[in-house]
């Protein structure tokens, strides 16, 4: 059945087939245009789709009467689905019914259900219409080789605290089991030595506590999760000027920090030991060479260069800082697994470290802490607070910077190298304990305080001044003389060591080295001045036995730039000398022959430009087999490198 379209404007007709129809005879005569005259019912065509063509095709085109024949294909009928369709279909791809009843069975808490089959029954098969996939399905890796013998499996205890709780278990680690005795990686994670054969989980336990007890949960983790409570710090940033001022410097406003105090430190570390320790027989040292010997590294790199390395006089700790603004506390144990282990960290924001060191008494735990700020800060690590001390009253103008001071070695005082250069140079000395301002020493010296060093009993201080003229001062009677450096050229630092014999006489220290820009260190013999006092010398006693102009036992020209350290061993056998202008610009000096050691440093001695350098006391133990000393060099690469000095 075809309609005809009216003619368009071309001259075409269109011809559309139409789906038979039934039509009503009894037809409206205006709907003639519409009527459609009923066909007799045809043989359906073979391919649906495809009608027959129109015979009336030819006269179409003879006429130029193109038609587009449309065919409306019929609907056909699906039969429906059986009963083992549908089954199959409900098994391939599910259904809404089966998934909600999946999601309300699901439960991360399983425990794992096993599916057996009975003897009885022999071969049938279960109806898992209702199990879960992973009560029906496991992977199966295999079975371990297990040693020989009867063995206990040591389980991991079902108690586990809600936070520590894991988000996800897998169900093989109860089925694992591990053997630590038989791996030698695995044998640090034994608890005892009997204890061998361990399961998934208590293996996976070990495993976690053997990496917390190597690295620790930092202070910032601690404090994200709540476990630390801490004021926020506030900081006024300053511009830059110009000029050679502090005023203008970052100013921590910190009121409030908190560490772990030194007691819980020392019981993580296991180094809690005595007060006091025994006085052990001295070794001497032959001079020509020296038996040093290196130990693990104290540092493998760090952010920046070290400029400041303290040992604690008691127990086996290292300090040391930086630029970085970072604090750091060793334990001094080179001995694997875990060589010189982290014990804590402190950063201080805004404020690059310039000068750190313990307090030098056993019974005193405290740190002093200072950069060129107006400010230091006092570390107390019994309690784990931290004092910022702000100013020294009465003397702010001279006091505009707090980055180099020493402690003396009694621990009742502490130094402050003056910032004001008017008239030569000021040390403002204050009380260590009230940390209040007690006395003040004033030289004339051009350009200002070089150096300054502590006498031994820590009555007094040796005071270098830049132009060579070395004051020496006592905290009870002032200024006791002066005296001059032999061919000072631009001293640069100054240190004393060793033992006189004479205790009330300058501290009882034999041994005063000084350096200067050149790179030569004069050595003093003290004694020698006690030796050639003349009663009749009137400028003698006017000078306190001092002479003006002394004679140095040696002058060593080993190092060719400026001298940056000077540091005696506790005994005063050796004198380290170092310069940090210059790779390997390190000499050990014997003493008293005042000769350099020639068999260190050699060539492939790893050092580099040093920062810094420290002697400590070896442990007891150490002591008793021939240890004379630790050297630590605190190098610009941000390293600690370790020695060890044998007699």
């Amino acid at each position: 059945m075809t309609a005809r379209a009216p003619p368009n404007p071309g001259g075409r007709t269109r011809s559309i087939p139409l789906k038979p129809q039934k039509v009503s005879l009894d037809a409206p005569e205006d709907d003639a245009t519409h009527a459609v005259s009923v066909p007799q019912l045809q043989k359906e065509p073979e391919w649906e789709g495809f009608g027959e063509e129109d015979t009336s095709e030819d006269d179409d085109d003879d006429d130029d009467e193109d038609g587009i024949d449309i065919v409306v294909n019929k609907e056909r009928t699906t039969p429906d689905k059986d009963e083992s369709e549908e089954e199959l279909e409900r098994l391939v791809f599910g259904d809404s019914a089966g998934f909600m009843k999946g999601l309300q069975d699901f439960s991360l808490d399983h425990n794992g259900t096993t599916l057996s089959n009975s003897e009885d029954e022999g071969n049938s098969v279960e109806d898992y219409e209702g199990a879960a996939d992973q009560d029906v399905f496991f992977f199966d890796s295999g079975a371990g080789a297990a040693p020989a013998g009867n063995f206990a499996i040591v389980k991991a205890a079902d108690e586990e605290d809600e936070a520590d709780k894991p988000a996800w278990e897998d169900s093989d680690d109860e089925r694992l089991v591990v053997s630590l005795a038989s791996v030698p990686q695995l044998r640090k994670l034994r608890e005892t030595e009997q204890d061998d054969m361990v399961d998934g989980r208590e293996y996976v336990r070990r495993l976690r506590k053997q990496y917390q007890r190597l690295y620790p949960t930092p202070d910032w983790a601690l404090q994200a999760m709540g476990k630390t409570k801490r004021k926020r710090r506030r900081t006024v940033d300053g511009r830059e000027s110009g000029e050679e001022s502090v005023s203008d410097m970052d100013k921590d406003e910190e009121d409030d920090l908190s560490t772990q105090p030194l007691a819980r430190l020392l019981k993580d570390a296991d180094i809690l030991a005595t007060s006091s320790r025994a006085i052990s027989k001295r070794r001497k040292l032959q001079s020509g060479t020296v038996n040093i010997q290196r130990l693990k590294d104290v540092s493998k790199k760090g952010p920046s260069a070290v400029t400041s390395l303290s040992f604690h006089p008691t127990y086996p700790l290292l300090l040391s800082s930086g630029p970085s603004s970072t604090l750091c506390l060793h334990h001094v144990n080179p001995n694997p697994p875990d060589p010189n282990p982290l014990l804590t960290s402190l950063h201080i924001k805004h404020t690059p470290l310039t000068t750190t060191a313990f307090h030098p008494s056993s019974s005193d735990s405290r740190i002093f802490i200072s950069a060129r700020r107006r400010y230091f800060h006092v570390w107390d690590l019994a309690t784990g607070t931290i004092e910022k001390v702000s100013r020294v009253y009465g003397h702010e103008h001279e006091q505009r910077t707090m980055e180099y001071f020493s402690l003396s070695p009694d621990g009742k005082y502490m130094a402050l190298r003056g910032s004001s250069k008017k008239g030569g140079g000021v040390i403002n000395i204050l009380d260590a304990t009230t940390l209040q301002w007690v006395t003040q020493v004033r030289i004339e010296s051009r350009n200002g305080v070089a150096d300054f060093v502590w006498w031994g009993d820590g009555s007094g201080l040796s005071i270098a001044g830049k132009n060579g003229e070395v004051t020496e001062y006592s905290i009870a009677d002032g200024i006791l003389g002066r005296w001059v450096d032999e061919g000072a050229v631009g001293t640069t630092v100054i240190a004393v060591g060793g033992n006189s014999g004479r205790a009330k006489w300058l501290g009882g220290d034999r041994w005063v080295a000084v350096g200067s820009s050149s790179g030569i260190v004069n050595v003093y013999d003290r004694r020698a001045w006690l030796e050639h006092i003349s009663t009749t010398d009137s400028t003698r006693e006017s000078n306190s036995g001092i002479p003006r102009q002394p004679k140095p036992i040696r002058a060593l020209e080993n190092l060719t730039t400026p001298i940056s350290h000077l540091a005696f061993t506790p005994d005063g056998q050796i004198l380290c000398m170092a310069s940090r202008w210059k790779h390997n610009a390190i000499r050990l000096v014997h003493l008293p022959s005042a000769t350099v050691f020639k068999n260190w440093p050699t060539e492939k001695t790893p050092l580099g430009r040093i920062s810094a350098v420290a002697w400590g006391r070896p442990v007891e133990d150490e002591e008793k087999e021939g240890s004379v000393a630790l050297l630590a060099v605190g190098l610009e690469t941000g390293k600690i490198r370790l020695w060890e000095v044998r007699a």
